[in-house]
């Protein structure tokens, strides 16, 4: 197994429309990206691929995407691989360094296609950066499996035929919130007053969108709909004006800098609104370990936890904690799971052929650590999604009920 995780400078995401452009149309030199060993073209070993945000604005993703992806492969080749070709085959996986960046990450997705001779793909994280990569696959007609995008946002793009996604809905997600609150008896108990503060990423210009549909379908005012440049560092205007719509309801959608910018912002502010989510940017621990009791209260919607009646879900977080010494995060059960998903596909095929891969991943109906996985034909496999809160640097499921780890905090401490 290899990987080249160099780091590099943070790099700006791109808009979606010029991510998918870039992916689709540009030819860089790839000498870059990396060494790697000799790929799927020697027959004796299962060749595995993926570039994802070792270093940039999202690497506090990449860091656990990258333990999820090499622990299913892990297990596989403890196992004496996949039988392919009627015997048993070692899975190598080739990970690179998509430095959080759009036109990086189709430049490496096009190396492990090209040079690497890949078999298959694993998805990044985003929809910048694994649209970038899917449309190169797609292109390539080999196959893609991702988690860690949003699914209209997946959907969005075309109709696909070999990419191939497992994460949560957006429409979902936008409504669980303000659900969360009317089932937990907490609505009345604020002015239903939403500030909604997002950057130009296409995930927060969509989740703005949905999140004034839930706002107007549940009784809320969106009292502020702040937009900013994804690569913005200060928020004291964009700050300010949340506190002047006197707002008790704050909902976000940014990268993790930005997130620990504007909670850092709002306490010097005074600003504490009584329900918080500053969705992307406040899921990594990363987050909660740069504003320490800020976190305490901020809503992270979850489609995983140990908790749940997963196989292996328990055993995954401790093996995680136990390999790394650090906190765990859900990303680690949706990476596990698509290369789970991919590589029971390529051992179902017998081979690995691009068409009988694909095939098979189209007719995956299993259990994973993340929950049942079947593709509808649009290519997507929802995970439901739970409302979980930091609670003094956990993460606690605190809402449907029936599911919960934990008490909510609230109004916001």
């Amino acid at each position: 197994m290899s990987s080249d995780t160099r780091r590099a400078r943070p790099r700006r995401l791109l808009p979606l429309a010029a991510s998918v452009l870039l992916a689709a149309t540009v030819v860089l030199g790839l000498s870059a990206c990396g060494s790697s060993s000799s790929g799927g073209s020697s027959g004796d070993k299962v060749v595995i691929g993926a570039a994802i945000p070792i270093s940039g604005e999202l690497a506090g993703f990449g860091s656990f995407e990258k333990w999820g992806y090499e622990h299913a492969v892990d297990a596989v080749n403890k196992k004496g691989g996949l039988e392919v070709d009627g015997e048993k085959k070692e899975v190598e996986l080739q990970l690179l360094d998509d430095k959080s960046d759009p036109n990086t990450d189709s430049a490496s997705v096009q190396r492990l296609i090209s040079q690497d001779k890949v078999n298959a793909v694993l998805g990044s994280c985003t929809p910048p950066l694994v649209n970038a990569g899917a449309v190169i696959a797609e292109r390539s007609r080999i196959p893609f499996v991702t988690p860690c995008e949003p699914l209209g946002a997946f959907r969005a793009v075309k109709e696909w035929e070999y990419a191939w996604a497992i994460f949560f809905d957006e429409k979902e997600d936008t409504e669980n919130t303000f659900k969360m609150l009317e089932d937990l008896g907490l609505a009345d108990q604020t002015n239903k007053k939403v500030a909604i503060l997002h950057d130009n990423e296409p995930d927060g210009i969509n989740f703005s969108k949905l999140w004034e549909e839930a706002a107007q379908k549940f009784g809320y005012d969106v009292v502020l709909d702040e937009q900013f440049p994804v690569a913005q560092t200060t928020f004291n205007t964009t700050v300010t004006k949340a506190k002047a719509s006197g707002a008790d309801i704050v909902l976000g959608q940014m990268v993790t800098p930005a997130a620990i910018a504007v909670r850092k912002t709002m306490a010097a502010q005074g600003y504490t609104p009584k329900v918080m989510a500053l969705e992307k940017g406040d899921e990594p621990i990363q987050f909660a370990e740069a504003v320490g009791d800020l976190a305490n209260g901020l809503l992270i919607p979850t489609y995983w936890d140990p908790s749940f009646p997963y196989p292996g879900a328990a055993n995954l977080k401790k093996e995680f904690e136990a390999d790394t010494g650090q906190t765990y995060s859900q990303h680690i059960a949706d990476t596990t799971a698509a290369a789970e998903v991919l590589l029971a596909a390529i051992e179902a095929a017998g081979s690995t052929e691009a068409e009988a891969i694909n095939k098979a991943i189209g007719e995956t109906n299993m259990e994973t650590v993340v929950g049942p996985v079947e593709f509808a034909e649009d290519h997507t496999a929802t995970l439901p999604l739970v409302e979980a809160q930091w609670q003094n640097g956990e993460s606690i499921v605190v809402w449907p009920e029936d599911k919960a780890t934990g008490k909510i905090i609230f109004p916001l401490p």
